[in-house]
């Protein structure tokens, strides 16, 4: 068995009862179809993995993180429970060098340090629909955004982080395609659209017959401010209480 096969069925180990998801690509694949300037600085054989939230990270993480652990003020609550679960992937392989990069993580001039979609579509977890992917493309000047689907969950997931074995490399790694979900072209157009133009009402999440989706508390969450969000799980009552002083 290689060694990547057993660090993933590691990472599956460790985060996919908590609801995450967890695909491996090389550094070279995601390289290879960008500009320079986003390039990962590891060599092009480098192990890494994209790791996803599933709809069903809310219930098996989310909600008992915020029960055992008190909230840092500063921190989106979703960012402390998913890092506090990449630290535990790390305690996992005390042995290996692993980077984690985060999805809102920015270099100093505001690029982000991973394009977390084009990482999803090179490792298969997703694919990532743009507008090269409309053949009579119909918006003229208009910058148009792309998004990934999943095949189960459609639009109902996010794309977390990359773990990067810095010091594992596999030459010869076969790469598996992600899954064309929308090959309509009329499909991609309606989903291009729905997201650009009006993602508040999450219709471009629906474009395929999803098996699992956000629930309607977690919609509520996620739909309500990045700063609003710890006024509504203080009224849910969610929030770990402080120690008495």
């Amino acid at each position: 068995m290689g060694s990547h096969v057993q660090i993933l069925e590691g990472l599956q180990g460790a985060l996919q009862p908590q609801g995450f998801e967890v695909y491996l690509f090389q550094v070279g694949w995601y390289n290879d179809i960008l500009e320079p300037s986003f390039h990962l600085s590891y060599p092009p054989d480098t192990l890494a993995f994209v790791v996803l939230s599933a709809p069903s990270m809310f219930e098996k993480s989310f909600k008992p993180f915020l029960a055992q652990h008190k909230l840092h003020n500063l921190r989106d609550p979703i960012d402390q429970c998913v890092a506090h679960h990449m630290g535990l992937v790390k305690e996992r392989f005390p042995q290996r060098k692993i980077d984690i990069i985060y999805d809102y993580e920015l270099h100093p001039n505001r690029r982000p340090k991973v394009l977390m979609q084009t990482a999803a579509h090179v490792s298969g977890a997703a694919y990532y629909y743009q507008r090269k992917d409309v053949e009579q493309d119909p918006w003229g000047q208009r910058k148009m955004f792309g998004v990934c689907v999943h095949p189960k969950y459609g639009g109902w997931f996010a794309i977390r982080a990359v773990l990067v074995f810095s010091e594992v490399q596999i030459p010869r790694l076969e790469q598996t395609p992600p899954i064309d979900c929308v090959p309509a072209q009329e499909d991609r157009i309606r989903l291009l659209e729905n997201f650009n133009f009006n993602w508040r009402d999450g219709k471009y999440r629906e474009v395929v017959a999803v098996e699992e989706r956000y629930s309607v508390e977690q919609t509520l969450y996620f739909s309500t401010p990045p700063a609003e969000r710890r006024k509504l799980l203080d009224l849910w009552g969610q929030v770990h209480p402080s120690p008495p002083c």
